[in-house]
This record gives structure tokens, C-alpha cells and sequence, in this order.
């Protein structure tokens, strides 16, 4: 009896904050289609509300110097990498402004972005990125699935930049089907497995040069930037991951499109280990999950020990991926305060994905997600936290419990409410971790319409209240679930 009051207590005291957040649009309907994504972009920036201490981020600004890459010797169909980057250069040594790339098709290999310049990509301007393996040379620092190495970057890459933008209503487009670094050996395996750890930083090279092995360039990676805009611009055919802020302070992404269904590492937008970022109405349709939340993996993300933390998405329309909105699997320096409301999901696989396995530390916490529409084909809320034996082992097995260590790592206190669900599949599957059971989770205000119901495995102060669950199977799983509630819940057989 005491274990019981101690733990209901527990989740009243963290709920308590939550309930008493109430966002202006709180009471009115949920947002249609046309009033999120790219598309309905407004001009302003709405001050940024949360239920965390999150700053008021403002766009940066420029200097009035400005140079036309046609202007400075740039033809289009041409290859203008060194135009583009000798722009860039003596923009950031007068102070700042803006290069412009105007309508055209201009090929270049990878550009990289000093402080104080806006690369602004035209209505009509097309970045055709090339695909060779020297178009990367020489290797930069950046992180590859949370773990520190020297290799491509980026098709724009910038490193320790501040009061940098991307703007625009341009197109950044990666390489041919058949470019080298689509298909550049790799290293086999898990990423914590094929790079040695123990090495320096600056001896882990991949940059598939004098054959060495090759990690595959991002869209967009910036690392240690600081008062960052991403604006307006669309993103297609990319090789992995689209839009990177790592190690980034002060971050602004807003009416983008990325389009990168058929890439199978093709995230949208992950931001990593990084701080202060506001996403919104951006459009993404991806080869893997939409929105990711990252923190580095294993023992090089525990020794870096950097967050990613005070995130606001909202206004945003997932169309396409494995995952709507996801957080890890990547969780060593901790994910924590982030915070979508008023976005759709309409035709991923999954809502809300949560993922990290065994051996990657850290962990999840303050999670807060309302206002949402999802029509989706798989599973609504998932909690994938052991993983398979393909890629960990025998530690993807539920059981035997392992030892508590510093690679353990925890998921608690998440708030959900006012969702509208229509999926395919499970309202909710949840495998936890049997030693750090799945923590505080409320759920409240939720329409559910989902052809299976719940299923969960280690699950500790679990609540769902006045909400409707409709389901074709009823059935009700739980496997090791301690205080798991439900208040005002009506279960209704659904046809």
C-alpha cells in the first residue's frame, strides 16, 4: 500500500505542471491540412509559448552587402563550387550580408557556410549536388548516428559558424542513383561497433579516400553553430539525413519541404545534441522517420554528455516516414523538454516513436505532445526500447534483467493530450526495458479509432483517462505494468 500511495503521488506532482500549461489555441479545433506545412507559411515569427523555459528566438540578421553568383562569373549547367565558396568567404571577411543563387541549375560539389552570411537560393535556383567521393575532400569533423568521426559533412556544411542562414524558395538536389557516394564501401555493423572509440577524433577519418572507408555525406549539417535560420527551402534525393543542426544553439527551421521517400536512411530533420530550436511549418516526406530528436549513442556520446534539449515543433505536416515525430534511437547525452502541439501526420507509419536500446545511456524525459491529427498506418504511440538481436544482440532480449550501468537508459515523464488518432494498427505498443521501466506516462483527452488496441511490456505510472478507444480487437496486453490506470475511458468494438 505505501509503494502504491508513494507512486501515485509521483505522477499527481508531475502532471501538475502540465495541466496548468494552457496554450492560447488550447480550446479551439484542431488544424486542417491547409493551415500547416510549408505551404501556409506565414512572414512572421509567432512568440514561442512551452512548458519549459524556452527563449523567444528571433531570425538573424545581415549586413545590406550582397554578391549574385551570376554576376560574379557563375554560369548555370556549369560547375561553380569555387565561385559559390569565394562569395561565401568575402561576404564573412566584410562583416556579413547575403550570397544570392538566382534561377538556374548550378552544379557544385560541397559549399560550406561561414558566420554572418544568408546563402539565399532563389525561386528557380537549383544546388545540383555532385556525387563523387572528392566532391567531400578533404574530411570534416561531424557525427555519424551519434558518434564523432572525420568525413563528408555535408552537401552545406558549416562548422562553429554564427548568424547563419539558409534561405529561400530554392532547391538543394543530391546526387544521381549512380553516384560513388551512394555506393562507397562503408563500415559493417553498427556504427559503435565499426568505429573504434578509443581512437582521437581526428583519427577516425571516413572519407573513402585512399582506401579508407566512407560515411555518406548529410544535406545539411551544421556543427557547433550558433543563432541558426533554415527557411523556405526544398531538399530532394538525398543520400542520408537531410537537416542536422549538431552541437547548435539557437535554431529556427521554418517552411521547408524535404522530399526523400525512397532513401532508406533518408530522415528529415534530426536534430542532434543540440539546444533552443524552433521547428515549424515544414512539410517532410521521408525514407525514415520525419522529425528525430538525438543525443549521440554508447560510450562516445556518454564522453561528449551534450543534450539535445528545449525543442518546440508546431504547424508541421508529416506525410511520409517511418515515424511522425521520434526520439532516438540515439539517447547518450539525454533528450529532454520537447514540445510539438497543432501539427498533422497524415500517412507515416507511426505518431509518436520513441526508440533506444541497451547500450546507448542517457535517456528521454519531459516530452510533451497535443493537438494533433494522425491518420497513420502502423502503430500510434510506439515505444520500440529493446530493439533486435540484428543489430544488439542478446541484449535486444527482454529477459534476463542486466545489471544498472551508465549504457542504461531511462524514458519518463511524458504527457500526451488532445490527439485525434485513426491507425491501422495498435493505439499503443510499448516494449520497455524490464531493470528502467517506461516511466510517468498521461495520456488524456485522446480519439482513438485503431483496428488493435494496447499492448505493453514494463511499464511503470501509466495513466490514460477521458479518452475513447475504438478498436476491431479489444484486447488489452500488459506484461509486468505497475500502476497503470484507467480513469474515464470508454472502449468502444469498433467494425
Amino acid at each position: 500500500m505505501n509503494r502504491f500511495r508513494v507512486c501515485f503521488l509521483f505522477v499527481l506532482v508531475a502532471h501538475m505542471g502540465w495541466s496548468q500549461f494552457k496554450t492560447p489555441a488550447s480550446q479551439e479545433p484542431f488544424l486542417t491540412k491547409d493551415q500547416v506545412g510549408a505551404h501556409a507559411l506565414p512572414t512572421e515569427i509567432a512568440p514561442i509559448q512551452a512548458p519549459f523555459d524556452m527563449p523567444d528566438l528571433k531570425r538573424p540578421t545581415f549586413a545590406a552587402y550582397s554578391i549574385d553568383i551570376s554576376k560574379a562569373g557563375a554560369k548555370s549547367g556549369q560547375k561553380v563550387t569555387e565561385i559559390i565558396q569565394k562569395a561565401i568567404d568575402k561576404v564573412n571577411r566584410r562583416g556579413g550580408g547575403t550570397v544570392v543563387v538566382p534561377s538556374g541549375k548550378w552544379l557544385t560539389s560541397r559549399i560550406e557556410l561561414k558566420s554572418n552570411v544568408n546563402l539565399e537560393l532563389q525561386e528557380g535556383a537549383e544546388l545540383l549536388i555532385g556525387g563523387a567521393i572528392e566532391d567531400y575532400l578533404p574530411a570534416v569533423f561531424t557525427r555519424v548516428e551519434g558518434i564523432e568521426i572525420m568525413s563528408s559533412g555535408g552537401f552545406i556544411y558549416a562548422h562553429k559558424a554564427e548568424n547563419i542562414a539558409i534561405t529561400g524558395k530554392g532547391k538543394i538536389i543530391g546526387p544521381g542513383e549512380d553516384a560513388a557516394v551512394r555506393s562507397a564501401p562503408s563500415p559493417k555493423g553498427v556504427v559503435e561497433n565499426a568505429i573504434d572509440q578509443n581512437a582521437p577524433v581526428k583519427e577516425r577519418i571516413y572519407d573513402g579516400h585512399k582506401g579508407r572507408l566512407f560515411y555518406k555525406p548529410k544535406s545539411v549539417c551544421l556543427v557547433e553553430c550558433n543563432n541558426v535560420l533554415i527557411e523556405g527551402i526544398t531538399i530532394e534525393n538525398s543520400v542520408t539525413w537531410n537537416v542536422t543542426p549538431i552541437y547548435c544553439d539557437g535554431v529556427i527551421i521554418r517552411g521547408i519541404t524535404v522530399n526523400s521517400v525512397g532513401i532508406p536512411t533518408g530522415d528529415g530533420i534530426d536534430i542532434e545534441s543540440s539546444r533552443n530550436v524552433l521547428i515549424e511549418y515544414a512539410t517532410l516526406n521521408n525514407g525514415d522517420d520525419c522529425f528525430t530528436m538525438k543525443s549521440g549513442r554508447d560510450k562516445d556520446g556518454i564522453r561528449v554528455n551534450r543534450p539535445t534539449e528545449n525543442i518546440v515543433v508546431r504547424y508541421c505536416l508529416s506525410e511520409a516516414g517511418h515515424g511522425a515525430i521520434t526520439t532516438g534511437s540515439e539517447t547518450a547525452g539525454w533528450i529532454r523538454n520537447v514540445y510539438l502541439y497543432d501539427c498533422i501526420f497524415d500517412g507515416t507509419d507511426r505518431g509518436f516513436r520513441f526508440k533506444t536500446r541497451r547500450p546507448r545511456g542517457g535517456g528521454v524525459e519531459n516530452i510533451y505532445y497535443e493537438r494533433v491529427k494522425m491518420n497513420i498506418k502502423r502503430h500510434a504511440l510506439e515505444w520500440d526500447l529493446l530493439g533486435s538481436r540484428t543489430y544488439v544482440g542478446e541484449l535486444a532480449d527482454r529477459l534476463p534483467k542486466r545489471e544498472i550501468t551508465e549504457l542504461t537508459p531511462r524514458y519518463r515523464n511524458l504527457f500526451f493530450r488532445n490527439v485525434e488518432i485513426h491507425t491501422e494498427e495498435n493505439f499503443i505498443k510499448a516494449k520497455g526495458i524490464p531493470e528502467v521501466p517506461l516511466t510517468n506516462v498521461i495520456m488524456e483527452n485522446l480519439d482513438v479509432t485503431s483496428g488493435q488496441n494496447i499492448y505493453m511490456s514494463d511499464v511503470k505510472d501509466f495513466v490514460i483517462k477521458n479518452s475513447i478507444i475504438r478498436s476491431k480487437d479489444q484486447n488489452i496486453e500488459i506484461l509486468e505494468g505497475h500502476n497503470v490506470k484507467f480513469e474515464n475511458v470508454d472502449m468502444i468494438y469498433q467494425e
